[in-house]
């Protein structure tokens, strides 16, 4: 050991370590683990000091979602290999401060269920509070929730742990469905396979916000995995759950179509899907089967598979994650494919046009085509009215299309735009449901549907759509985020509308924005891994806050909008929480949005781009020529952006 220490002391002093990270590893070494010893000494004696630095240059940030990294190193030891296992995941996760793996996992549970125990006794609530934890078919998943329901219950709270792999969004409604104080997701959502995380929601099934948020941080960050358990007859009780609550969930999903007649029409409607080796296939089968369309699963992406084999990244977003499935509908002559990620909270979709070839649809359009579905058939079924419209609600972060805008505010509905991440869209209908009447609250989880339709429309606001440009959707109160499950048949029901129209979806999102005008949008980013990244993505933040471009692409820049930095109020007149995002808006209507992801080491881009008819809509052929002008546009809009960035960061 003492050599060990001297090698360290040495690196630090020459500069290949930082002060924080020898600082970390030392910490670490004085606990005596073995296989830290290990690991540590592997990596020093081979020099790599880089893969030190990344996993040791600071702890694990909690942030306001939980956890989220590398639970695979770049460099895998020996002695984390093990003895070597047949789906090539390492025995041991990756060992560092800035990791995944059983040290944080403790820590950040040992904050959790700390808060929540202090919540619950001030709150007056009877009983022991409960942790509902499901986890997805990642490496390490089922060990590290294993491992929270131990810390959670030797420290006084109930474990609802669901017995197999689960969605992100049937996790939401569990904590719901069984009152529980809080829940836990393990996954990485659509990352690469050597990562995982560690999502926290709270009572109400959304995502944790303030004031909790930062009351769990304060606590997380304030010791580490270490805790005395209390006396067994105050500890908790791991519970398992498992097809009572698929079915309840299950039972509220179908209450969502609006029209149901639709999936009986011939012939059938038929749809690819694939989970893309996630845990998609648990709900999303049975319940298109339920409604009447025929789904034709990927056979090899349904095998639950932490290293994703079949994708270069297990993304809906990107196109190569939905290639399986669109050679599979080629061949069976399905109208859709649908893909959900691993933890099946998003959802991708490839839909064929006038000419019958598969188109990959973004997000945006995905989105916008369910808004205009959702509220053009409320509308046709007397549901919404001119009398009750203004108690109905669209909403949509700020970096999501405005065509989603535009067309709730053509129905005369309100639409709300959120910061980035569902767990804001979330909260907004938590607000919604703390508008109603006590005695409505007091059983509003235990409400039917309708009902509960009802009581919004009278007494509060209906939340018809929530949705997120990046593949995630929610058309239901009953779920607090995204949901693929969700997003899978309600945009099979918007594809059998336009079948029966004679259409497809293609055409008729064409039609919509005839109606309501062009918009293109494009995501990019820029990634910058580890320590040396982390600096350079700050660097890249801070240089457009204290010095904004003048103009991008020959296009003046009309106005700049800090989000972290200046008051701005959404259109209910709350004030946005702060966040490192800027905005520029340039000429002709464009804008584009410049943010650091909050989960992954890049810096990210969204372009905007729109053009209105000149007449009352656009013909087709004023259309095509559209798009083929914004395109180009919005493609000379970011190599500009590029060479700018690489200034920049330089």
């Amino acid at each position: 050991m003492s050599t060990l220490l001297e090698s360290i002391a040495a690196a630090q002093a020459s500069g290949a370590l930082l002060p924080s990270s020898a600082e970390n590893i030392r910490t670490m070494l004085s606990r005596g683990s073995s296989l830290v010893v290990d690991v540590i000494s592997e990596l020093a004696e081979s020099g790599r000091w880089d893969e030190l630095n990344n996993r040791f240059f600071r702890a694990m940030a909690f942030g306001t979602g939980g956890l989220r990294g590398k639970t695979i190193g770049e460099v895998v030891t020996g002695a984390e290999t093990g003895p070597g296992r047949p789906d090539g995941r390492p025995e041991h996760a990756c060992i560092g401060t800035n990791a995944m793996n059983d040290y944080n996992i403790a820590r950040a549970t040992r904050g959790l269920a700390t808060y929540v125990r202090q919540w619950h006794e001030r709150e007056n609530r009877p009983g022991r509070p409960s942790i509902a934890i499901s986890y997805d078919t990642r490496f390490f998943s089922r060990e590290f929730a294993d491992l929270a329901a131990k810390v959670m219950t030797d420290l006084g709270c109930d474990a609802l742990l669901f017995e197999g792999p689960r969605s992100t969004p049937e996790l939401s409604f569990a904590v719901r469905y069984k009152n529980a104080a809080a829940g836990i997701n393990i996954t990485a959502s659509h990352n690469p396979p050597g990562y995982n995380g560690y999502k926290v929601y709270f009572d109400d099934g959304g995502q944790v916000v303030a004031p909790h948020d930062q009351g769990i941080i304060d606590l997380v960050n304030a010791g580490d995995d270490s805790y005395e358990p209390l006396p067994e007859a105050k500890r908790g009780q791991v519970i398992k759950l498992g097809r009572e609550i698929d079915e309840a969930y299950m039972e509220r999903l179908e209450k969502l179509i609006i029209d149901p007649e639709l999936f009986h029409r011939k012939p059938a409607l038929k749809t690819v899907f694939t989970p893309l080796h996630g845990v998609g296939g648990v709900i999303i089968v049975p319940m298109l089967h339920r409604l009447g369309v025929t789904c034709i699963p990927v056979p090899s992406q349904m095998v639950p598979d932490g290293l994703f084999p079949t994708v270069k990244s297990p993304n809906p977003e990107y196109p190569e994650a939905l290639k399986l499935g669109m050679e599979l509908a080629d061949i069976e002559k399905a109208d859709l494919v649908q893909a959900t990620d691993p933890d099946d909270d998003r959802m991708g979709v490839a839909a064929r046009d006038a000419s019958g070839r598969l188109v990959l649809l973004t997000g945006n359009q995905i989105g916008s085509l369910m808004v205009w579905y959702r509220l053009n058939r409320l509308f046709d079924k007397g549901i919404l009215t001119k009398e009750n419209r203004d108690r109905a609600v669209v909403v949509k972060s700020l970096v999501t299309t405005d065509l989603q805008k535009e067309i709730a505010l053509g129905f005369g509905v309100k639409c709300v735009e959120t910061l980035t991440g569902f767990k804001y869209i979330g909260a907004k209908q938590r607000s919604y449901e703390e508008k109603l009447p006590a005695v409505i609250q007091a059983n509003y989880r235990l409400l039917p549907e309708d009902d509960t339709r009802e009581a919004r429309l009278k007494d509060s606001f209906f939340f018809v759509f929530g949705g997120e440009e990046s593949y995630g959707y929610n058309t239901g109160d009953f779920v607090r985020d995204k949901d693929g499950n969700a997003a899978v048949i309600c945009f099979a029901e918007v594809a059998a509308y336009a079948a029966s129209l004679g259409i497809t979806v293609v055409t008729l999102l064409d039609r919509i924005y005839a109606e309501f005008g062009f918009y293109l949008e494009r995501g990019e980013s820029l990634t910058f891994e580890g320590a040396e990244g982390a600096a350079k993505i700050k660097k890249l933040v801070d240089s457009y806050a204290g010095h904004p471009p003048a103009e991008i692409e020959g296009s003046k820049v009309l106005s700049v909008l800090n989000y972290a930095t200046e008051d701005i109020y959404d259109s209910e007149g709350e004030l946005l929480p702060k966040e490192a995002m800027i905005v520029f808006e340039i000429e002709g209507g464009w804008k584009v949005a410049v943010r650091p992801s909050g989960t992954e080491p890049k810096i990210k881009y969204y372009l905007y781009a729109m053009e209105k008819p000149a007449s009352c809509n656009f013909t087709p052929e004023e259309l095509a020529t559209t798009k083929e002008r914004v395109a180009e546009g919005l493609e000379k809009l970011w190599q500009s952006l590029r060479v700018d960035a690489a200034k920049r960061a330089a």
